[in-house]
């Protein structure tokens, strides 16, 4: 009996110990692919913390806001929509709206870095 139990830990170890290693794997492989889609070097280690801070891609943001570029008049209408659209007074989903609004933080962050830092230094013009 104790045999039996002792053969059936063992296999039980090289299931999880595999399963484990073919994790790590995919893992490293994954955070390799998003390293080369960010671009690596500065601008790759700023996308890294935006996707860090908010938790969503900049991919993954644009598809829950409908965009396909980064425009900020489009971007405010569609979150403006959709934020509306899943009040939970509306009978929306409070999980939904949590998302929207995830997903314009990651959007304005990027057109935020986007804008050259001399845009960012001169005064507004005040008329």
């Amino acid at each position: 009996m104790a045999k039996y139990i002792a053969q059936i830990i063992v296999l039980g170890a090289q299931v999880v110990g595999r399963a484990f290693t073919r994790a790590l794997k995919q893992e490293f492989a994954a955070s390799q692919e998003a390293a080369k889609r960010a671009g690596g070097g500065q601008e790759g280690a700023k996308r890294a913390a935006a996707n860090a801070a908010t938790g969503l891609t900049l991919e993954e943001a644009m598809q829950i806001l409908n965009i396909e570029k980064l425009d900020p008049e489009k971007v405010s209408k569609n979150y403006e929509h959709l934020f509306t659209a899943n009040d939970k007074a509306k009978g929306g989903s409070f999980y939904l709206q949590s998302k929207i609004v995830r997903a314009k933080e990651r959007i304005d962050t990027e057109i935020k870095d986007k804008i050259p830092k001399e845009d960012q230094k001169k005064p507004k013009d005040e008329t």
